[in-house]
């Protein structure tokens, strides 16, 4: 199995703020790996790591060669534009004709479901259209990597289905996916591989069956007994 990514003692200080420690961790191509802990265990601070947009302040973080990935934040930002130049933008930007990256924006709109409002204002969509919207955003420039933060925390339940049946659909085609979550049913529905990261370190790394019917550390069994309970 190709390794997609290879962590190595990796450390990351926000000046005195400790945010990850030590952590070695190695995720392979067509992985379903979700990332799970209280707020300030470091998840975000690895995915920002994961998408090279901030370096280590100490370890090695080895990216496979030629990967596309693409990153999808919380709340994802839209341009004041329409949702198929939002959409089209990030592919003029790769060198795509603009003619033709309207074309394929379209095309990736329909994928997510949202062709019907390719005209519409970004900024007037609902939260859980605009995460549609990234999620076609990201389908479009062909990632075999897609890194999800917390992809559905903000969103109705309704919004919520949609976008993890997108996940699920981007999963099925052989994307890697790497989220984290606080919801423990979304990570048992799609995740293939659950790692537990509390103050910084990785405490847990489990396929997902093994995390929640197996033995845990005693932190790891803590947190999920008090998510669970």
């Amino acid at each position: 199995m190709k390794a997609i990514f290879s962590l190595e003692g990796v450390s990351m200080n926000f000046g005195p703020v400790r945010a990850l420690t030590g952590c070695t961790l190695r995720i392979d191509a067509g992985e379903r790996v979700a990332l799970v802990g209280a707020n300030g265990s470091g998840k975000s601070t690895l995915l920002r790591l994961l998408h090279d947009l901030m370096p280590p302040s100490r370890g090695h973080v080895e990216p496979a060669a030629g990967v596309r990935q693409a990153m999808l934040f919380q709340r994802p930002h839209m341009l004041r534009a329409s949702v198929l130049n939002n959409v089209a933008l990030g592919l003029w930007l790769q060198g795509t004709p603009w003619k033709i990256a309207k074309a394929e924006a379209l095309l990736a709109l329909e994928r997510v479901g949202l062709a019907a409002l390719a005209g519409r204002n970004a900024r007037a969509l609902s939260g859980g259209q605009q995460q549609r919207v990234a999620l076609a955003r990201a389908w479009a420039i062909s990632p075999q990597v897609l890194l999800l933060d917390e992809p559905t925390a903000s969103l109705d339940p309704t919004a919520k289905r949609e976008v993890e049946r997108l996940m699920a659909e981007f999963a099925d085609v052989g994307m890697t996916l790497v989220f984290s979550s606080h919801n423990l049913g979304q990570v048992k529905r799609l995740a293939s591989r659950v790692i537990y990261l509390e103050q910084g370190r990785l405490v847990a790394d489990r396929p997902t069956d093994d995390f929640f019917n197996g033995p845990l550390p005693a932190a790891a069994a803590n947190f999920l007994k008090g998510e669970l309970g």
